[in-house]
């Protein structure tokens, strides 16, 4: 009986083992117990952070003084209009750019004394023809208020990054020198000048970038820094043309150090050519040098011949004047015998 019950336990375990459910169902308990472990260790860390926050701001006193807040990059301008209503003003004179089209290029002349001058802005007027107020188109400080006798009054405003603005043709002048003025401040009103008189009244209106005209049409609703982008590429096309230029120049001189040797090359081989032939010339000469050698004996040597002829003339020439002298002698003695002959005969 003992024995029966001792062996009770162990087959309710076994059986429980072979139960299908038993192992799954212990795997299931432990995922749990480990799930429900690691939410609870979550939720510790979260109510330490929450206690720390709680003594941080608790302890905090702002400091009397402190500096604002400043803006890590500070937001530039746009460049504007220097109108107040857009709407009715029109550009009646346009910047001059030379990769303009023709019709433009024209409308950016000024003719003043009958000549033809480029445009270094835009003249702006009223579509009513009326003056209106010019405003600063972009913040900064009047550097210069002048008349000048052919631009009128003329404001130079000097702004951030080496940029000017230039108003001129002003009628009526609301500032003066080291003026601080902001963004749409009135600086004065439209007028006439002398140099656009055919614009009637307008106003003249420059933007230069470190002294360089630029297209102001171009860059209105644009921050200055577009300024910096535009001639930064301009210098970098200048700087390729010019690249270009001089490759050009160097390929040009290489190819005329080309056919410079090549006319070189022609003319030494025409010099050989012309020496070559003149080499049967200069034997011919020798062989006429020496037929004038032979003729030359030749004619000596008939000299010579006729040496004996005029030798022979001359023996027989002076037979002739022998005989001569004799015959006169013979008649000579004729005449003195005929003589004594006479005188004998006479006695």
């Amino acid at each position: 009986m003992k024995e029966e019950n001792n062996g009770t336990p162990k087959n309710k375990w076994s059986r429980i083992f072979r139960k299908k459910w038993f192992f799954p169902a212990v795997y299931l308990t432990i995922a749990a117990m480990l799930l429900s472990l690691v939410v609870w260790y979550q939720n510790i860390g979260n109510q330490v952070d929450e206690a720390q926050d709680e003594e941080i701001s608790e302890d905090y006193s702002p400091i009397e003084h402190d500096q604002e807040a400043k803006p890590v990059v500070d937001q530039q301008e746009v460049i504007q209009m220097p109108v107040e209503n857009k709407d009715q003003a029109e550009i009646v004179t346009k910047y001059y750019d030379y990769d303009a089209d023709q019709e433009e290029q024209e409308n950016a002349l000024v003719v003043f004394n009958n000549r033809y001058y480029q445009s270094k802005g835009i003249d702006i007027a009223s579509a009513d023809g009326e003056t209106f107020d010019v405003q600063a188109s972009l913040s900064g400080t009047v550097t210069e208020v002048k008349e000048d006798p052919l631009l009128g009054n003329v404001v130079t405003l000097t702004h951030e990054n080496d940029v000017t603005t230039h108003y001129a043709s002003l009628g009526e002048v609301d500032v003066s020198a080291d003026d601080e003025v902001e963004q749409g401040d009135v600086l004065g009103t439209a007028g006439e000048n002398v140099f656009g008189k055919d614009n009637g009244t307008h106003l003249h209106f420059e933007i230069r970038k470190d002294g360089q005209d630029v297209n102001p049409e171009e860059f209105f609703n644009q921050p200055v820094s577009a300024l910096d982008e535009a001639l930064a590429e301009e210098e970098k096309s200048e700087d390729n043309s010019s690249e270009s230029d001089e490759n050009a120049e160097e390929g040009e001189s290489d190819a005329s150090k080309e056919e410079n040797s090549e006319s070189e090359d022609q003319v030494s081989d025409k010099k050989d050519e012309s020496g070559e032939s003149e080499d049967p010339t200069s034997d011919d000469k020798s062989e006429s040098d020496g037929s004038k050698d032979s003729e030359s004996d030749e004619k000596s040597q008939s000299d010579k011949s006729e040496d004996p002829a005029s030798e022979e003339k001359s023996e027989s020439d002076e037979s002739d004047a022998s005989a001569g002298d004799k015959s006169t002698e013979d008649a000579n003695n004729n005449d003195s015998k005929e003589s004594s002959d006479s005188e004998t005969n006479n006695e």
